[in-house]
């Protein structure tokens, strides 16, 4: 039998490995900007239907409000003034398929920025999907599939902004690359790390992760789907709400 520490760190693989799958297909396949802010809206609401029902719910149930409020506060905080900075440095529009994301030769440092800028994105979703199988042998079907169907937009959108400023081949799937496997340690580091700690410890930290996750859609995801989708982001992204839903219930 795969232990479970090894088990967490495939199904963070899996999750991250989206990023890699959605940024080929953003490189090598002319993708609309309609269809690719409209995927990315989608992935929006999968990720807000599985913080809601799984990550805040399982918080509570294992710490209590005071856990979970304290931890989520802080993820929102944390997230926000880490994105801010990220934004100063070139990485406004990682998130961005159309020309707005500037190259190395019109902002020096912001390939570093985004590069960053999708790392921090993408860690909270893998640690919250190790923490998920803490409380048993198997992890939330719910959260991997909400974490793989917003990646897969979110890498798409993305390497299709970074390919028209001008980055690399070797650059945008180094990135995402990276980052998948980043995501396979994270979510190892979720359940290796705060299986150790008290229900309210592993509360928090679940906590955490929903709302860097929320304000990471709320700042970056959405706002950035509806410069091109503009009426129709929201019924979008209550498809994909649903969608997750759905998932989580069957």
């Amino acid at each position: 039998m795969v232990p479970l520490w090894a088990q967490a760190t495939l199904w963070g693989l899996l999750g991250g490995g989206a990023l890699l799958i959605g940024a080929a297909i953003g490189y090598y396949v002319k993708v609309r900007a309609k269809i690719a802010s409209s995927i990315m809206a989608f992935g929006a609401g999968v990720l807000i239907s599985a913080l809601a029902f799984d990550l805040m719910s399982e918080a509570y149930g294992q710490g209590g409000f005071d856990s979970t409020a304290l931890g989520f506060l802080a993820g929102a905080v944390v997230y926000t003034a880490a994105n801010w900075f990220l934004k100063k440095k070139g990485a406004h529009h990682r998130k961005h398929s159309g020309n707005q994301q500037a190259s190395e030769a019109e902002d020096s440092g912001s390939g570093l920025a985004l590069a960053i800028g999708a790392l921090i994105d993408g860690v909270p979703e893998s640690i919250a999907i190790g923490i998920s199988m803490i409380s048993g042998s198997s992890v939330s079907v719910a959260m991997v599939a909400a974490v793989f169907l917003s990646n897969v937009p979110e890498g798409l959108s993305s390497a299709v902004g970074m390919k028209k400023a001008n980055r690399s081949k070797g650059y945008i799937f180094g990135v995402w690359g990276g980052i998948a496997v980043i995501s396979g340690l994270a979510a190892w580091l979720g359940y290796s790390v705060f299986s150790e700690f008290s229900p309210e410890v592993i509360a928090g930290t679940t906590a955490l992760a929903a709302g860097a996750i929320l304000a990471m859609v709320s700042d970056t995801m959405i706002p950035e789907a509806v410069e091109v989708t503009h009426h129709l982001t929201g019924l979008i992204t209550v498809l994909g709400f649903l969608t997750a839903f759905v998932l989580s219930h069957v």
